[in-house]
């Protein structure tokens, strides 16, 4: 059975920071594309940053430069670094792995605010 379990988010304040994370069970997680999205109400599901299995990165403009993206593979967990957080940040952000099929977690609440 595979699971990706969401894990770190919260409340935080404008510029602070939070690190997510995302166990993976059930998948040959080295094999996979990871990644992290995140969606706010009526609105679509956004990838927000992005790591291959080689370990190449790419993130949207808006979180260029303060999120960071990285993995694991010994633990079978990616992690999203935030850093510098925003109300425009507060979403609920899921994990994705991608190889031969699609998966997802069950989402994890971010909120920026004062």
């Amino acid at each position: 059975q595979v699971q990706l379990v969401e894990s770190g988010g919260g409340l935080v304040q404008p510029g602070g920071s939070l690190r997510l994370s995302c166990a993976t069970s059930g998948i040959i997680f080295n094999f996979h594309n990871m990644a992290w999205y995140r969606q706010t109400p009526g609105k679509q599901r956004d990838m927000v940053a992005r790591i291959t299995r080689g370990g190449s990165t790419n993130y949207a403009d808006s979180v260029k430069g303060r999120f960071t993206i990285s993995r694991d593979n010994a633990k079978n967990t990616v992690y999203l670094q935030m850093n510098n957080l925003t109300p425009e940040d507060t979403a609920v952000y899921y994990c994705n792995a991608q190889w031969m099929n699609d998966y997802w977690g069950q989402g994890t609440q971010v909120t920026v605010s004062s």
